[in-house]
């Protein structure tokens, strides 16, 4: 899938991922996930966030409850990037790192981005 202007992500691959337990690994209800996202607003403006839920937060911003503020008149919003961290204070260090960031070098980051591995920071 091409990730470039226009595309967006699925997390459906994500959700596979997930859903695929092995016989000594705790089930997804037990796991923890924390994730910083980038999202591509209608506008063309970039919203970087951290979530321990990404299906729900997708739908909290595009539904605009319960989203970022900055989103909410910038809907739909599509999913462009995503990173898995360990915990909340390593999703919300990323995401402190990725503001930062110019937009060149987010648009590179989602350029080079793989959903079918889950990056870590």
């Amino acid at each position: 899938m091409e990730h470039g202007k226009g595309a967006g992500l699925s997390i459906t691959a994500l959700d596979k991922k997930r859903k695929h337990v092995g016989k000594n690994t705790m089930s997804t209800t037990e796991e923890k996930h924390n994730y910083t996202y980038i999202v591509r607003c209608k506008d063309g403006t970039y919203y970087t966030g951290w979530t321990n839920n990404l299906e729900k937060r997708m739908k909290a911003h595009n539904e605009g409850r319960g989203g970022a503020k900055y989103t909410r008149s910038r809907r739909p919003v599509v999913l462009v990037y995503y990173e898995e961290s360990e915990t909340p204070e390593e999703a919300m260090s990323r995401e402190w790192h990725i503001k930062q960031m110019s937009r060149s070098r987010k648009e590179e980051l989602i350029r080079n981005f793989q959903p079918d591995s889950i990056q870590k920071p």
